[in-house]
């Protein structure tokens, strides 16, 4: 898997796993985009808050039961969950915070990480079919040149037939010695 094959895989993942949050009615969700010099272990932090534990413990669940369920991936590890204040899911890539809304505002893990580049799920989203859509043209432009290519093949070998075609047929060679015989 090529590095950008591997990108978009983990931006698809990073979506999937908000999608969850918002599904489970996490709220503020952000998605940090973090700083390659920076960041180093990991691509994307996905952060939201939840009004109680339950639901804290909720939200982490569906992330990891959707993630496991349609793309088989389980995470590193989890911490957390059994006080349910700050679950953190670590699928290397990106990491999964849910905090109750007092803890998120106590750590603020978005002004820790300044240069890190916040995006909501819908700009996320934006920004994930963009990059498919160029990469779906990009790759029929690639196609076109060899598609032409067959399409010209095809019209120099019908070009071929139909010279043959309309020649006359030749006579058999008895046709041939009769005509002569007569003449």
């Amino acid at each position: 898997m090529t590095t950008t094959e591997a990108q978009k895989q983990t931006r698809i993942l990073v979506q999937a796993a908000a999608q969850a949050c918002e599904e489970k009615k996490g709220e503020d969700i952000r998605i940090l985009e973090l700083d390659p010099i920076d960041a180093g272990l990991s691509d994307f932090f996905l952060i939201a808050s939840a009004t109680n534990d339950r639901q804290a413990i909720a939200i982490a669940d569906e992330i990891e039961h959707r993630l496991k369920k349609e793309f088989g991936v389980f995470p590193n590890s989890v911490e957390g969950r059994r006080k349910g204040d700050w679950i953190l899911l670590d699928y290397v890539d990106f990491v999964a915070h849910i905090f109750l809304t007092e803890r998120r505002a106590f750590y603020d893990i978005e002004r820790l990480r300044k240069s890190a580049r916040p995006l909501t799920p819908a700009e996320f989203d934006a920004e994930l079919t963009s990059a498919l859509a160029a990469k779906t043209i990009a790759a029929r432009s690639k196609a076109k040149p060899a598609a032409a290519k067959k399409k010209a093949a095809k019209k120099v070998v019908a070009g071929v037939k139909s010279t043959a075609s309309s020649k006359a047929p030749a006579k058999p060679i008895g046709a041939r010695k009769r005509a002569a015989s007569k003449a």
